[in-house]
């Protein structure tokens, strides 16, 4: 490789640095702005690649998020109504309870403190289906006394792992309309 060669490629680096830097909003535009119209919340997604899926229930209609063409990792959110002074550690406690019995290979993670738009706490896990290690990432974020906010990633172990700089932006910023 010749000097010129090098001198491009890094000239080429360098270009691409000061970009990302001075026009943040060119690596921003790949976010997307998601805001429910049944529900009462906002959250950026980081990468087209996420996409919106209509889920049809017995008392409404809710909507989840898949990654990638193939669909592996699911992202759902909730909205929880709790008793007054219920935190979301408490709920991580009852969702440790029934993960420990409901799933083959349960393996519950660190829990830990999240802040963001909504603070709450961050609870991972692992398990098995079919063979396969599967995990699960769930964000508990406090909007009020009474009401609870549950963010739940799933999907197969390696390629939620891949993705946690994705989780933890969306997570960090989901916020109230």
């Amino acid at each position: 490789m010749t000097l010129f060669n090098k001198f491009r490629g890094l000239t080429t680096w360098a270009i691409l640095i000061l970009v990302v830097v001075l026009f943040p909003s060119a690596v921003k535009s790949q976010t997307l702005t998601y805001i429910d119209n049944d529900a009462d919340y906002i959250l950026e997604l980081p990468s087209p690649k996420w996409r919106t899926v209509t889920v049809s229930g017995i008392v409404r209609t809710s909507t989840e998020f898949r990654y990638g063409d193939e669909g592996l990792v699911q992202l759902r959110i909730r909205k929880e109504l709790v008793d007054a002074g219920v935190t979301p550690a408490d709920l991580i406690q009852l969702q440790q309870r029934f993960d420990r019995v409901s799933l083959v290979g349960y393996m519950k993670g660190k829990v830990e403190s999240f802040e963001g738009q909504l603070n709450g706490t961050r609870y991972p896990y692992e398990y098995v289906t079919a063979g396969k290690p599967m995990a699960g990432l769930i964000y508990y974020l406090q909007a009020n006394n009474r009401i609870v906010y549950r963010i739940e990633f799933t999907g197969p172990a390696d390629e939620l792992r891949i993705l946690t700089n994705q989780t933890e932006f969306i997570a960090q910023s989901f916020r109230l309309k």
